[in-house]
């Protein structure tokens, strides 16, 4: 299992270059192919201790209700379950996911209390001497419910009257630092609107996108001799799953060991702790190795998915195609729980205003909670999605001018200098340059004026 790297056009800032890297444009092996391919690899579902236990969860049938009850009589009289673990079981009955970099509040039950506010919120965990018997026992389980009025849509949710999905926030948005949104203020975009040529408008949409890892999402737990517990998982984060699943457990972070680091697929949503914390507490409790790993069925509706978000970008565009103010209103569906979404919206607004030298931008970027399955970390999130719409925006802009969309991005293009909407200023831009080979490569003709073009300076514009 080799890749080979494109190579790299050194002659872009060579001044700058001191390097003999060799890896870009060469062959390289993966260093885990040869135990993929022999089948040496260790996954944490080829870790099979005696006795082992098995997991599963009671998850609600409702996407928001009140929980009236809950009957385990006939799941504890089905064969083979040793325990049902409930909310009080829990020690902090809270996931904790951006707790340590100070970000809260804690907004997400381990198993819930006395509401679900999603379809497949688990409310009590089965755990059995069979995987059979425990998918039993949690099929047994009477939850009665009190149905409450949903939101699934993110302006709909910060509407005036909506349901509130979040008591632990107390409204449908998340705050930063006292505001509403994550917001940017730069300039006078409705000045740029006013002197502008032509003003453009329009929305994008994008759904939630299941990461479909080809591993479901599981570990196996296994308490050892001196009181500490093995946690065998596929977290794509060793060190964050231990000491959340220790701050949710209330245990010393040294009485935990992870075992991982072999992931059989994950794009940012194995990070969530969400299988640990309750395996591990399974294990105390009958005191033997504990496995709990997702079905398909359960990695396809309740791992996080990327959030979907809603995007208004609305340009004051100058007739040579200069872009002098952007607005932009974002709306990022974090679903039930905030998890990482409040962070993927910061990253969103930091992005903001794109690759782009626009000398106006104002930008509020909401962090919503509605009834879908909550959201989190994926490939680039809070980023991806907003390039989509930011770049879509520009080939539509260059449409409605007749103007070719590489000069467009040629001319708006951030260069090294430039203060960027946040007050930053840019430095290793390279985008001139970037654009510039892909025009080359691609057989697509720029005049030599955009060929002149450089990050190193805005002269020629």
């Amino acid at each position: 299992m080799t890749y080979r790297l494109a190579a790299i056009d050194k002659s872009s800032f060579a001044a700058e270059r001191e390097d003999d890297f060799t890896v870009i444009g060469s062959v390289v092996r993966r260093s885990d192919a040869l135990g993929h391919v022999t089948g040496r690899t260790e996954f944490f579902e080829d870790v099979a201790p005696p006795g082992l236990a098995h997991l599963k969860m009671h998850r609600s049938a409702r996407h928001h209700a009140r929980i009236a009850g809950v009957d385990l009589t006939e799941a504890l009289a089905v064969p083979g379950v040793l325990k049902i673990l409930t909310h009080a079981d829990i020690p902090n009955n809270l996931y904790t996911p951006l707790k340590l970099i100070g970000v809260g509040p804690d907004d997400e039950p381990i198993l819930a209390v006395d509401k679900v506010r999603y379809l497949g919120e688990p409310i009590c965990a089965v755990v059995a001497v069979t995987e059979a018997a425990a998918l039993e026992g949690a099929a047994r389980v009477k939850v009665t419910y009190e149905d409450l009025p949903a939101v699934f849509d993110v302006e709909e949710a910060l509407a005036e009257g909506a349901p509130l999905v979040n008591e632990y926030h107390g409204q449908n948005h998340f705050i930063y630092e006292g505001h509403h949104c994550r917001r940017i203020r730069f300039g006078d975009v409705e000045k740029a609107f006013a002197e502008a040529d032509h003003v453009f408008e329009w929305r994008y949409q994008s759904a939630p996108i299941e990461q479909a890892p080809v591993e479901t999402t599981g570990c196996v737990v296994i308490p050892q001799a001196d009181g500490r517990l093995r946690i065998h998982s596929d977290t794509q984060a060793c060190f964050f799953t231990l000491d959340n699943t220790a701050l949710i457990l209330e245990t010393p972070f040294n009485k935990l060991r992870i075992v991982g680091g072999t992931v059989g697929g994950g794009f940012g949503g194995k990070v969530d702790v969400v299988v640990e914390p309750v395996a591990c507490v399974a294990a105390m409790m009958t005191d033997r190795p504990v496995k709990f790993v997702y079905n398909r069925y359960e990695e396809m509706q309740v791992s996080s998915p990327r959030a979907a978000e809603r995007i208004y970008i609305k340009d004051a565009v100058m007739d040579d195609g200069r872009i002098i103010g952007r607005k932009v209103t974002l709306y990022v569906d974090s679903g039930a729980y905030a998890r990482h979404t409040p962070y993927g919206t910061t990253k969103a607004a930091a992005h903001l205003p794109g690759p782009y030298s626009i000398p106006n931008v104002w930008a509020d970027c909401h962090c919503v909670f509605t009834n879908r399955t909550p959201s989190s970390a994926m490939r680039g999130f809070g980023v991806t999605i907003g390039d989509f719409a930011l770049e879509s925006q520009m080939d539509r802009i260059a449409r409605a001018l007749d103007m070719d969309p590489l000069r467009l991005r040629l001319l708006n293009a951030y260069r090294d200098g430039d203060l960027k909407a946040h007050r930053k200023v840019a430095e290793g831009t390279a985008l001139v340059e970037v654009i510039q080979k892909a025009a080359e490569m691609s057989g697509h003709e720029l005049p030599e004026a955009y060929r002149r073009m450089s990050s190193l300076t805005r002269e020629g514009l």
